[in-house]
């Protein structure tokens, strides 16, 4: 691994570089952000070594890390720029479009879809840090459509970063984020939205505000720049998750309005089997 070049330096964009340079202290890595202010972060915080608009001929491998809305024409632009040696791979949290769009582009084996299970609320090359990626999931998607000797690049990256892959079609991945990521962003926002409601008539709201409240708006924080283009990209399997949200706060209302305390404490036991299925997955 001689040469990453990075399309977007922020959280994750920036985080893949620190742990590549750690576990390859001669990689040369270069990057390009349209924000210039992350430009100038990611070199001060040696994240890059150089900028560059483009990837040299010779660059091992691309990452895209840029919102998912700017991802379709970014990852075009970048097929056609690449040398005959040269993985291309975003960080994107949907799939199902991308895949699309390459299908039958001339260099599509030079593509692989993946999307690392990682992130914290803050963004920015200054959020960045060497361990975000270590043990998280990377999937990856249509991972047969990508040339092979392409593939083994990612796998001496990935392994080196103690990333462990799974494996699944573009639309299964969309289905899911849109339950187990994309809606809970969009709880903890609006959850975020009603308290400050709240505290236009109330200014001492959050001084009853225990860590209850703090771990579950926390996601409330993250970056509306990256979060809006997730939410109209993967909008079809989001509003499907909505609905069906949605009816679960409706159907719990009516309880808490017919004072069904039993029926209430009966919903909770059943849900609370999702500790058991959380345990398995650490």
């Amino acid at each position: 691994m001689n040469k990453l070049h990075i399309v977007g330096l922020g959280l994750l964009g920036g985080s893949f570089a620190l742990a590549a340079k750690n576990k390859f202290p001669e990689i040369l890595i270069t990057g390009t952000d349209a924000d210039e202010k992350n430009l100038q972060d990611a070199l001060n915080l040696g994240i890059i070594q150089e900028t560059k608009d483009t990837p040299d001929a010779d660059t091992d491998i691309v990452i895209l890390a840029t919102p998912a809305d700017s991802l379709g024409n970014l990852l075009l632009k970048t097929l056609d720029q690449i040398g005959g040696q040269t993985l291309v791979f975003d960080v994107g949290s949907t799939k199902a479009k991308l895949c699309a769009l390459v299908a039958d582009h001339p260099k599509r084996k030079h593509y692989l879809a993946a999307h690392p299970i990682a992130g914290t609320e803050y963004s920015g090359p200054k959020a960045a840090f060497t361990g975000l990626l270590d043990r998280k999931v990377m999937i990856i998607c249509d991972l047969e459509k990508t040339d092979l000797q392409l593939k083994e690049k990612a796998y001496e990256l990935f392994d080196a970063l103690n990333l462990k892959l799974r494996f699944m079609d573009p639309e299964e991945h969309d289905r899911h984020l849109a339950f187990v990521s994309h809606l809970s962003h969009i709880s903890s926002f609006m959850l975020g939205k009603t308290v400050l409601q709240k505290m236009e008539d109330d200014k001492n709201i959050f001084d009853m505000a225990g860590s209850g409240f703090a771990s579950t708006v926390r996601l409330a924080k993250s970056s509306p720049a990256m979060w809006a283009p997730i939410f109209t990209e993967n909008k079809n399997n989001i509003l499907s998750a909505l609905d069906g949200y949605i009816a679960n706060l409706t159907a719990f209302r009516d309880k808490i309005s017919a004072s069904d305390s039993q029926g209430l404490s009966d919903e909770m036991t059943e849900i609370n089997s999702i500790r058991d299925i959380l345990d398995m997955e650490r």
